[in-house]
């Protein structure tokens, strides 16, 4: 993606931010064009820590409105966190996570497991986990401690991805 649409992106997160509060929705006008079918991820960090991190794995709308939807839930309906208050705006940092169509991992998954290119999914008995490529590199994961990170998010035992099925991805992550 373009520099330039990723900036627009990027105020589309922020203008929709803002609008909430203002109880309107954002004006759509300029990025009508984003009909591109990705999953994405919208991340909030306040003070360099963590503030919401919410998303759609697989495309269910245009990216536009993918992005809308993911910037509320991750602000407003992320459970590990009280819903963003307006005074937290000028110390957000948004972060967008693009995300590729998810392959199910075949092999060996500590030699299939890229770290810094590739994120993570566990499906295992009802449960599900997501880590974005990004968490692995920020935390200095190898590939076993991002798999037991991925199963403990999952409320999983941490050898349980030995039978889970396991999925990864690329995302195209950029930030303000």
């Amino acid at each position: 993606m373009l520099k330039k649409d990723q900036k627009l992106l990027l105020k589309l997160t922020r203008n929709t931010l803002e609008m909430f509060f203002k109880d309107n929705d954002p004006d759509t006008s300029d990025y009508s064009h984003f009909t591109d079918l990705k999953g994405c991820f919208v991340t909030l960090h306040k003070n360099n820590e963590l503030r919401g991190c919410i998303g759609f794995v697989k495309p269910i709308m245009p990216l536009f409105e993918q992005i809308i939807a993911a910037t509320k839930a991750a602000a407003f309906e992320d459970s590990r966190f009280d819903p963003l208050e307006e005074s937290e705006l000028k110390s957000l940092k948004i972060e967008i996570s693009l995300l590729s169509i998810p392959e199910q991992i075949k092999n060996d998954p500590l030699k299939s497991i890229e770290i810094g290119k590739d994120g993570l999914i566990i499906e295992y008995m009802n449960h599900f986990g997501l880590l974005l490529p990004q968490v692995a590199t920020q935390y200095n994961w190898n590939a076993l401690q991002f798999l037991e990170a991925l199963c403990n998010k999952a409320m999983l035992g941490k050898n349980d991805w030995k039978q889970a099925k396991l999925f990864k991805f690329q995302a195209e992550v950029f930030s303000e």
